[in-house]
Formats: structure tokens, sequence, C-alpha cells
């Protein structure tokens, strides 16, 4: 009778705290598990940001590599790093699920970073010490180059692994629809992983930096292979209290599927307007016809023969043979924001190109006082403060001074705050021209012509300009890129916006050593001298940079063009709505 009476007082209580809408503590995942993931997020950017500054003086110095061709070995390993972006988020989605993905990646950027420090430890994995502007030095052979880029491939294969899933990896802890607070508490989470991204890349730049310019490349290695190391660690740590959603379908195959489809029915004649009867849609989405634009599209959902091309159960039999209305909206979606995706190219090959700004700042006085040097890899802080300081000042004042005195709530559109970063990053690069047509001139007139080791007379901070711009322009184009991708994406497509963003890198990156090559051999035809010299006294780093400007002003009026010529109106728009209630969340 006890018993019975102390089940009913438990059965009670649990009924009462179902109705007070107290939800059961989860067993996985939640806030405990974020401070694991964004510290594997943000050591793997401390570690891999902490070697590109200096990355170029380790190629020049230890590797006796050309400026262009270290610039060029740079470029393409930022362009890799980016480009397998997409393959990490395809492999997570669709194959290991974003842990064993993270995982994978932490593996492998260890890898990459102690097989780099080793490259500065064993002297027979790289060429014989030699200065290289005074005598001929011997080039890397065929074995020391694989090692050095087997490391650099690791850490990408590190790098596209961790960074499109560890965001999405803490979103599904958090994500939960019966929390009624849950959109702010993922909006909380992703400021701060933002906050620790930027964090981040200010140690990296600055410790990291100054640890490989006091204490050389052995210990300046050692550390981010340390710090990688225990990110892996960390990461691990939580293995069994994460949330793990299962893998499915991946959205680039769906985009591939719609193509395919449509080119095998492209003899099939569509109907003039109403598409109800003949369109397969998807029993779990509440949508509307397929839209106008791109019309052959639409053929890729047409049924032919309902009875092969339907199961009993209203599913596609062969989705190679049928589609989707979803999936076919949401390819157009894709497809039409390209052209403006593709002004974001040259913003980028605007803002790559600080290995130069670096080399620039190594032979112009950096004494902050009588006994502190600033790094010269270290000036690029000037742009991530800047840029971080003004997020801050457009989020908390800008944007309410603009709600309140212009009917704005919203603040800048998309499309103004991509176009003010383009402008301002046409203004860095010119101010970048300006400054080193300052430097060389000062440095002949000291008579260091032939002395590019020589320090000039002239302080570094004169820099600072050129950097403030650039944070200046990151501060705006690249959020309103994100933003213009998230207004015309469903929330079936969340992750596109950042796999668009990060593709744009990758092909700014492959796109700025190709002109660098360009440049570099037009320059030295003749016998001259080229304007990307590892001497910069006697190169033209500042007609390089015009020319950067120049091609700048060319895309920001291909810009214009685009932003005129994009018609973006609510028929084009993905007419999706969210997933009908009771549908399922797959976790293990």
């Amino acid at each position: 009778m006890e018993m019975e009476m102390e089940e009913e007082k438990i059965d009670s209580y649990s009924e009462s705290k179902t109705l007070l809408n107290f939800p059961p503590k989860p067993t996985k995942g939640s806030f405990r598990t974020l401070p694991l993931i964004i510290v594997n997020e943000s050591l793997e950017k401390v570690a891999s940001y902490g070697l590109m500054p200096n990355m170029i003086f380790y190629l020049i110095r230890d590797y006796h590599m050309g400026i262009a061709s270290g610039s060029i070995v740079l470029s393409l390993w930022s362009a890799s790093s980016n480009a397998l972006g997409i393959f990490g988020a395809l492999l997570s989605d669709s194959y290991l699920g974003r842990f064993r993905v993270i995982v994978l990646g932490s593996v492998s950027s260890f890898l990459g970073m102690a097989l780099l420090w080793l490259t500065a430890t064993i002297p027979h994995l790289k060429p014989p010490p030699c200065e290289q502007l005074k005598h001929s030095c011997n080039s890397p052979t065929a074995s020391q180059l694989a090692v050095l880029f087997s490391s650099l491939g690791l850490i990408c294969v590190g790098a596209g692994c961790i960074r499109p899933c560890s965001m999405a990896f803490g979103v599904d802890q958090l994500d939960n629809k019966e929390n009624p607070n849950n959109e702010r508490t993922l909006q909380s989470f992703i400021n701060w992983y933002y906050a620790s991204t930027g964090l981040s890349a200010v140690l990296a730049l600055t410790i990291i930096v100054y640890i490989q310019d006091h204490w050389g490349w052995q210990v300046g290695f050692a550390v981010p292979a340390i710090l990688m190391a225990f990110s892996t660690l960390v990461v691990l740590l939580g293995s069994s209290i994460y949330v793990k959603v299962k893998t499915s379908q991946s959205l680039f195959t769906g985009f591939v599927q719609v193509l395919v489809v449509a080119f095998r029915k492209r003899k099939i004649s569509l109907p003039p307007s109403n598409y109800d009867d003949s369109c397969h849609q998807n029993c779990e989405m509440k949508l509307l016809s397929p839209s106008e634009s791109l019309r052959w599209l639409n053929k890729a959902c047409i049924t032919k023969d309902p009875e092969r091309d339907l199961n009993p159960d209203g599913s596609p039999s062969n989705p190679w043979v049928l589609c989707t209305v979803d999936q076919v909206n949401s390819v157009k979606a894709f497809l039409g924001v390209i052209p403006m995706w593709s002004t974001g190219i040259m913003f980028s090959i605007c803002t790559n190109q600080l290995s130069f700004s670096t080399l620039q700042a190594n032979t112009m006085n950096r004494h902050m006082t009588s006994n502190f040097e600033v790094p010269a890899g270290s000036f690029i802080v000037f742009m991530i403060i800047t840029a971080m300081a003004w997020v801050a000042f457009y989020d908390r004042i800008f944007v309410p001074l603009l709600a309140r005195y212009a009917g704005s709530p919203n603040g800048l559109s998309p499309k103004v705050r991509m176009g003010i970063g383009l402008l301002l990053a046409c203004l860095a690069t010119a101010m970048a021209a300006i400054i080193e047509s300052i430097r060389r001139g000062r440095a002949i007139d000291e008579g260091l012509e032939n002395d590019p080791s020589g320090v000039v007379k002239l302080s570094a901070m004169w820099l600072v300009p050129q950097y403030t711009l650039l944070g200046l322009a990151e501060a705006f184009n690249p959020p309103g890129q994100i933003e213009f991708y998230f207004s015309r994406f469903p929330k079936s497509m969340s992750s596109i916006p950042m796999a668009l963003f990060a593709l744009a890198m990758a092909v700014s990156s492959l796109l700025g050593s190709l002109l660098v090559n360009i440049v570099d051999g037009a320059t030295t035809k003749g016998g001259k001298v080229s304007w990307l010299s590892g001497n910069l006294n006697k190169g033209h780093i500042d007609y390089y940079y015009w020319v950067i400007t120049f091609l700048g002003l060319v895309n920001f009026v291909y810009f214009l063009i685009c932003c005129r010529a994009y018609k973006h109106t609510k028929d084009d728009r993905i007419s999706l709505s969210d997933k009908i209630d009771g549908e399922s969340d797959y976790r293990e």
C-alpha cells in the first residue's frame, strides 16, 4: 500500500513538472558541451592562423623561394583550406557525421603541424642555410618539397573538416524545439562563437608570431602543434555527451540530381502555367508551384508516368529520374545569387595581399619603445580589431540610430554593405600603393637599394591606415554577403551561405596566385627587375597595388551592374515553409 502511494506521488510530481513546463534535464548536449567545441575550434584557429603571417619568411629564408613563388604557395594553401570546407561539409552531412569529421580534421591538423615542425628541426628536410640575396643557393629537392607540401596539405584537410562543421555541431547541442527561448539561445551561441574566432586570430597574430620571431622556427612551430594536440584531446573528452545528428542525403547531391534530370527531360514540353497536377511535391513540405525563372529546370519535377516514377507512398522511385519542387527551387535560388557571389572574389583578392604588407613592415622601423618591436606579421591585428570594433558599433549603436531616425530597423541593406566594403577595399590597396611608394623612395635616398634587409627610417605605423581600411572593408562586405545569401535561401539551405563564402575565398586565392604569376612573368621580360622582386627596394610592389586597385574598381562597376540586373521578386524566392509539425529529428 505504501509503495503504491509513493508511486502515485512520483507520478503526480512528474505530471506537475510537465504541466509547469519544466522539461527534463537533457542527458546529452546543452551548454556543458559548448566549451569543448569552442575550445577545439579556437585552438585550431590559433594554431593555423599563427602559421600564416610569417610563413612567407620561412619559405624565402629556409627553402630559398622567391617572393613570387612563396606568395603562390601561400595562396594555393589558403585556397585549398577554404575549398576543402565544401568537402568537409559533404563528408559530415552525407557520410560520417559532424563529430567524426571534426575528430578527423583535428588529427589531420595535428599531424600536419607536427610534420611542419620536423622540417624546422631535421636539417636534411630542407636546403642547407644560405644567404639567398648574396649567393646562388641550392633549391629544395623533390623529397624536401614533398615533405613540406604534405604538412601543408594535412593542415588544409584539418581546416576543411573542422571549420564548416564546428558551428553546426554546436547548434546541434542547443537546438531544442521544446525550449521557448531556443532561437535566442542559438543566437547567443553564434555571437560567442564569432567572438572566440576573433580572439583566436588576435592571439595567433600576436603571441604565436612573437614566439616565431624571438625563439625561432623550432619553438614557433612546436607551440601550434602542441595546441592542436590539446585541441584534439578536448573534443574527444565530450564524446559520450554530444548530440550527434545522423547523416542524410547531401543538399549538393540534390542539386546535381536536378541538373541531371532536367537534362534528361530536356525534350518534354512544360505546362503553360499550372504545374500542380504535373509536378511532384514533397509530402513533408508546404510549398507552391515552381517559380517561373529558369523554367527549363522545372522539367526535373514533371511526372511523366506516375505508376513508374512514384512509389506507393508517393516518394520518387528513382531520385535521378524525378525530383521535387523544393529541390528545383533550391537550385534556382543557388544559381540566382552566383553573379552577386562572383563580385566577392575580387574583394578577397584585395584583402589577401597581406604577405606583401608583411614584407613591407619587415623593412620599416617597428619599435614601439626602445625595448619592444612589433613583429612584422602582427600588423594584421589592426585589421581584426578594427573589424570587431565596427561590428560592435554597428550592431549596438548605428542600427538603433538608423531605426530611430531613418525608419530602418534592420540597418543598411546587404547590397549597400557589400558595395561599401568593395569601395573600402579599393581605398585600402590605393593607400598601400602610396605608402609603399614613399617607403621605396626613402630606402633609395638612404642608400639601401642593394640592401633588402636594411631598415628604412620610416615608422611601420604608416601601414596602420591600410590595415584599418581593410578591417572596415571586412566588417562591411562579408557580413553583407552572408546576409544576402541567407535572405535568398530557405532554411533547408542554411549551410549554403558559409559554403559559398568559403568557395569565393578559395577561388580568389587561386586567381590571386595566377595574377602574381602573370605580373611577375610580364615584368621580368627583357631582363628587367620584377615588380615582385625579393628585393623590395628594386621591385615595384606599389605598381602591383595599383593594378589591384584598378581591378577592384572594375569589379565595383560590375557589382553595380549585377545590382541593377538582379530582380528579386516574391515569385523568384523559394516558396518553402518550415517542415510540418511532427517531423522527426534523427539523432544518435
